[in-house]
């Protein structure tokens, strides 16, 4: 009898430990899927990643082969888009400008988040004069306008992608903090973080270990989001000439290079333009579609 106990013992904890993730796991997923705009988010998102990689391969032409004889001509089937004032195919530039777009905002939101949710996690963690302090700095840095804060750091730094990413990605870190902070402060009050610290554990494993994973849902909504946000303000940085430069295929420049043509060449910017805004709308509503399938309150 004995025997018999002990070998079924472990199959009951494992069963009654993996039906909650697994529980959580399908809500979240159905969730998710009943919101049809974050499904098409999805895979606008997922389509541009694709042509990312894949630009190389999806590129018709060179996009930094210049072609005088070949400038300003419309729309047709040699050219799908079209090229610019210097004979530029303009559908190998947005395949090509993808890359550094894409590049720019996932970059700038990883720099502004991992500063984020270090401030954030030591403010809400340990409290007193090392959170006013923290959240006071946080509090200077959003009494500016973001692109305000940008054009500083730019005009400080110098054009160029890698400032420009480090631009986008610094107003990005008090909204992080503010985030991790408040859910940290929520987490750190529940009973199961004060049994952790009885049985010994330092003030590392308990953020690092217990909290962040605890907190992780709001941190992936405003990440998401804040992406879409990036990448709208690095391109324009870029069509104000402080991002990245010419002959650089990044939609920003493109915009800019494009506006002197408005009225006898309108697609050498409808075109960039048209890929901007369709990917800040693909992350805009796959983040909300995130944030619905995260929120307690939707579940039935």
């Amino acid at each position: 009898m004995s025997l018999e106990v002990k070998n079924q013992q472990p199959y009951v904890i494992t069963q009654t430990i993996a039906a909650p993730k697994q529980s959580r796991l399908k809500d979240f997923i159905s969730i998710f899927l009943q919101n049809k705009a974050a499904l098409v988010g999805g895979i606008i998102i997922l389509f541009y990643i694709f042509i990312a990689l894949f630009a190389p391969l999806l590129a018709p032409y060179d996009p930094f082969a210049i072609e005088l004889d070949n400038k300003l001509v419309p729309p047709s089937s040699d050219h799908w888009m079209g090229t610019d004032d210097k004979g530029r195919d303009i559908l190998s530039r947005i395949l090509y400008g993808s890359r550094l777009s894409m590049g720019i905002g996932f970059a700038a939101v990883l720099f502004g988040s991992f500063f984020g949710i270090i401030f954030g996690l030591v403010a809400g963690y340990y409290g007193k004069w090392i959170d006013s302090i923290i959240m006071r700095i946080m509090d200077v840095m959003l009494a500016f306008p973001g692109i305000l804060l940008a054009l500083a750091i730019i005009s400080a730094l110098g054009p160029s992608m890698i400032n420009v990413t480090i631009a986008v990605g610094a107003y990005s870190v008090p909204l992080f903090a503010r985030i991790v902070r408040g859910s940290t402060l929520e987490v750190k009050r529940l009973e199961f973080i004060d049994a952790i610290r009885s049985l010994g554990a330092n003030d590392g494993t308990i953020i690092f270990k217990h909290i962040l994973p605890n907190i992780l849902s709001p941190i992936i909504v405003q990440g998401t989001l804040r992406i879409a946000t990036a990448i709208l303000s690095a391109a324009g940085l870029s069509f104000l000439g402080l991002g990245a430069q010419p002959p650089s295929p990044e939609w920003g420049t493109m915009l800019s290079s494009g506006r002197d043509f408005l009225f006898s060449a309108p697609y050498i910017a409808i075109f960039p333009g048209m890929a901007i805004a369709i990917l800040v709308l693909g992350f805009n509503i796959f983040g909300d579609g995130l944030r619905d399938a995260f929120d307690p309150r939707m579940k039935k």
